[in-house]
């Protein structure tokens, strides 16, 4: 960690999802990643990344690891979260098709597998209007979820097709998309600036 004075530091769960990608735009970003499988890896960071995956998985990991009540009281501190597509079901505070068990961290209801199966799977560009430092982003959707009943406190920062599919709620960000395998890293950059 010496070699990390004075960086950021972000870490990715690392149950499940494309870890390397999100450890690799972190880097880019000239930010210290590391993965994170036990409580003890959350302390010092600024930020945790949940990345997608399958959820029933990931939820399941994170009992497991001990990490359900340390990634809350990590969120409820002040530490920044981003989810992306699996990540973002398990902030979520209710789930719809085969509940899983969420932190509860996101005043939104997730819709799993809302696009299809895998084969579903496709990108589009991100709808007009929405944050201008975000316009026209390019999204990845994979056994996608959609989110539908945003609390008052919820801001929907980019649509595709109406939907929203990036959120923010105080310091916690949920895509429903992979930003990561866009290499696109102004997700990234939006949860540093938190």
């Amino acid at each position: 960690m010496s070699g990390d004075r004075g960086r950021r530091r972000v870490g990715v769960v690392a149950v499940q999802g494309a870890v390397e990608k999100h450890l690799t735009i972190l880097e880019e970003l000239d930010v210290a990643g590391r993965t994170v499988l036990g409580k003890d890896d959350l302390a010092g960071l600024d930020a945790v990344i949940l990345p997608g995956g399958e959820s029933t998985t990931i939820s399941k990991g994170l009992e497991r690891l001990g990490l359900v009540d340390p990634l809350r009281a990590f969120a409820v501190a002040g530490g920044a979260m981003l989810g992306t597509c699996a990540g973002a079901i398990l902030l979520a505070r209710e789930v719809r098709n085969d509940a899983v068990p969420t932190l509860g961290l996101l005043d939104v209801r997730a819709v799993r597998n809302a696009y299809g199966t895998q084969v579903n799977s496709f990108s589009a560009s991100s709808d007009p209007g929405g944050d201008p430092e975000l316009a026209g982003m390019r999204c990845v959707f994979i056994r996608a979820p959609q989110l539908e009943d945003p609390g008052a406190a919820v801001e929907v920062l980019l649509r595709v097709d109406t939907r929203p599919v990036l959120v923010r709620e105080g310091r916690i960000l949920a895509s429903t998309f992979h930003p990561e395998l866009a290499g696109d890293p102004r997700i990234h950059q939006l949860l540093l600036e938190l």
